[in-house]
């Protein structure tokens, strides 16, 4: 079924159906754990068994908590959450008249089912890509409403018993085993073991659910998408120094109608976040902008860009999205660039001592390296590694040496004879470098990386280069303002927040890094929707980039670290 047009769909109602799903949820549960109207549930018991009338109880607290659950779908009109909630209004319908005939709450779920069915073309976005780790929210949710739950349904049913006792009843009633608690009547005693043991087969059998079924593919370039970019990053990849980072392979591609034009993307959490400018013929983009506005919209993403340029913001912003300035890129041009002068006093400095102390530095093309050298190049960096997480999205190509990527450029530092220091250059169009990878020997001499630095710009007439994009500094221009004369409180209190986050990310450290060298900057911009979404994007942002790891809940990385101590390498 196709997705109605932006101009006819009624914002309003997801945000509706999912606020009224929530507290029909709601409803259900307080039907459920009250008592039941005495002359209802006699007149019901002389008709229909009293088993009948217990289970529904308890299958009714299963319902409201399912739909608390999927109202959070439904805001993002997620199709599925809509199908789930249909069948269950249907169905609790059906069971608040046979737990004690309660016509007011069946009325309230059958209105709300109708609305639902009125309003089903509003509900058609795919669902998101399935992951381990929904489970564990899940489950945790799941057990609190257990205990909450469980204890307010004792008190409801004028149970008897310390705090303690109803905590014990509560837990065994779950599995099915009668607690210490006792009751006024047996009705309420059946009621509260089923509503229990009902409550904890929903707390097994849906986290189960959800590690169980397959989890749906990751993000991947395919063979053939790869082909078209590196066709039009070499007609057309001197535009923007993060192109080249286009070809991650967990990264997936969206083209425009003409194929001159693609954007390169990657779901965080419900986030279809871009990095950079779209690839190929600026005049294409926009094609290639709406295909991906549309596909965010059809499975309810947020959409956002991290890190385009001030040409690559604009067509986003004439799609619709707002720009935020994120930060600056510095960009050195090498016919320019020199040691020599004060301001440069400091990297001529650091660069004689670490010659002095006998380093070195060789630059070549990666094509160039022997497959032993690059198995050592290899096992060098993965071993400066900070931590097992490979971090970088935006501007980090994920490998090296990679047959397909012989045009990258290696910059090393040896001293005695061993490596104490890298830099890894992907292309930047045909006359320009963009830096991948900065890696050292933590034991090595300071100044390490100022001699790489200066090394890749003496080479970069050999090597036909003209510019080199460095890092990229997150609120340069913010750490720039705070700490000149005259800066306003809020400006310095920003600054010092910068600072302070530095403790745990490199934010000033790059920045006074890339400005020893005299960059060019060039602005940065973060793209979005609206302004709610600045704090999913901000998440997903830091989630794609590994500044933010969630645990793996596969069993994979536990089989690895077995693997790792049975047969250590």
């Amino acid at each position: 079924m196709s997705l109605p047009t932006t101009g006819r769909r009624r914002t309003w109602a997801p945000p509706l159906a999912a606020l009224l799903t929530f507290l029909v949820g709601v409803l259900n549960l307080a039907s459920a754990l009250t008592k039941e109207n005495r002359g209802r549930l006699d007149a019901l018991t002389s008709v229909v068994p009293g088993a009948l009338t217990t289970a529904s109880t308890g299958v009714t607290v299963v319902t409201g908590l399912v739909l608390v659950l999927v109202s959070h779908g439904l805001a993002r009109r997620k199709r599925r959450a809509w199908r789930i909630t249909v069948g269950l209004l249907a169905g609790s319908v059906v069971l608040h008249v046979l737990k004690g005939l309660d016509v007011e709450e069946a009325l309230v779920a059958a209105a709300l089912l109708g609305l639902l069915v009125h309003l089903r073309d509003e509900f058609q976005a795919a669902g998101d890509p399935r992951t381990r780790w929904r489970a564990l929210a899940v489950l945790s949710y799941l057990l609190l409403a257990d205990l909450v739950l469980g204890l307010l349904l004792l008190t409801l049913r004028d149970a008897d018993g310390s705090l303690l006792d109803r905590l014990q009843h509560v837990v065994y009633g779950l599995v099915g085993v009668s607690g210490p608690v006792m009751f006024a009547t047996g009705h309420d005693d059946d009621v509260v073991s089923a509503v229990l043991f009902a409550m904890g087969l929903l707390t097994v059998l849906l986290p189960a659910y959800l590690v169980l079924r397959p989890a749906e593919p990751t993000a991947t370039l395919s063979q053939e998408d790869e082909q078209q970019l590196r066709r039009l990053l070499a007609a057309q990849g001197g535009r923007d120094s993060l192109g080249y980072f286009a070809l991650r392979r967990d990264k997936s591609v969206v083209w425009s109608p003409t194929c001159k034009a693609a954007v390169s993307y990657r779901v965080v959490s419900g986030v279809c976040l871009a990095s950079g400018d779209p690839i190929g013929d600026p005049e294409a983009w926009p094609g290639a902008i709406t295909a991906m506005l549309e596909l965010a919209d059809r499975h309810a993403w947020v959409p956002a860009v991290m890190g385009c340029s001030e040409l690559g913001g604009t067509a986003w912003h004439r799609a619709g999205l707002q720009a935020l300035e994120l930060g600056d890129e510095a960009v050195l041009e090498t016919g320019c660039f020199s040691l020599e002068g004060r301001a440069m006093r400091g990297v001529r400095q650091a660069v004689r001592r670490v010659e002095r102390a006998g380093y070195t530095c060789r630059v070549r093309r990666v094509g160039e390296l022997t497959p032993d050298e690059l198995d050592e190049v290899r096992r060098v960096a993965q071993s400066w590694r900070d931590g097992e997480t490979e971090r970088g999205f935006s501007m980090a190509l994920g490998r090296f040496g990679d047959p397909a990527d012989g045009e990258c450029v290696l910059v090393t530092a040896e001293c005695e004879g061993r490596l104490r220091g890298l830099l890894h250059f992907v292309p930047w169009g045909a006359d320009g470098l963009s830096l991948d990878l900065m890696r050292r020997d933590r034991a090595a001499e300071n100044g390490v990386n100022e001699l790489l630095v200066a090394a890749a710009v003496r080479a970069s007439a050999d090597l036909g280069v003209q510019r080199l994009s460095l890092n990229f500094a997150v609120f340069r221009s913010a750490l720039e303002r705070g700490e000149r004369l005259g800066a306003g409180p809020i400006t310095r209190a920003w600054r010092s927040l910068l600072v302070f986050a530095s403790r745990w990310w490199q934010i000033e450290s790059l920045y006074r890094f890339n400005a020893k060298f005299g960059p060019v900057w060039e602005p940065r911009f973060v793209c979005f929707r609206n302004s709610r979404d600045l704090p999913r994007v901000a998440v997903a942002a830091l989630e794609a980039e590994a500044f933010l790891v969630w645990p793996d809940l596969s069993p994979r990385p536990l089989v690895r670290r077995l693997v790792r101590v049975q047969h250590p390498a």
